[in-house]
């Protein structure tokens, strides 16, 4: 499988991307980083908001790649796009997935789900993937950076 076959299958779209775009959805993951530490969060808020942070590179990767996921199944493709654009592990992609999963538990079914050690990971997981996608837009896009 390849963007290419996923372009096929109608799962992204072409698309082209702008400084200003990259630039906002990096300034979008770094200030949720910022906020998922906030003291007195509870862990569901803490593990939500360093979701969308990681969420948000996965993004800026496949903007930076040409393409945008398609709406159907969006947070998944985003989440799935990482083995492409970002050369990422299937371990990580599916320990994202398991965190997509569990944000959605906790946003929209029941409360208190998180464990304090998960948000933590997630946490560390969305810094991860803010360093990633900087190194690949300097490397392989320095056309995008401000």
């Amino acid at each position: 499988m390849s963007l290419q076959d996923w372009l096929n299958n109608k799962w992204i779209i072409p698309h082209r991307t702008s400084p200003q775009e990259i630039g906002d959805l990096i300034l979008i993951a770094d200030r949720d980083i910022i906020q998922s530490q906030i003291q007195g969060l509870d862990n569901d808020t803490r593990l939500s908001t360093a979701y969308n942070a990681a969420l948000q590179c996965c993004a800026a990767a496949l903007a930076a790649t040409g393409f945008r996921a398609s709406r159907e199944a969006h947070h998944y493709r985003l989440v799935q796009s990482l083995k492409y654009t970002l050369n990422i592990d299937a371990s990580i992609v599916r320990l994202l997935d398991d965190f997509r999963k569990k944000r959605n538990i906790s946003d929209y079914e029941r409360a208190g789900t998180v464990s304090q050690q998960e948000a933590t990971e997630m946490i560390g997981l969305a810094r991860n993937l803010r360093k990633l996608t900087e190194q690949l837009i300097v490397k392989s896009h320095p056309e995008l950076l401000e």
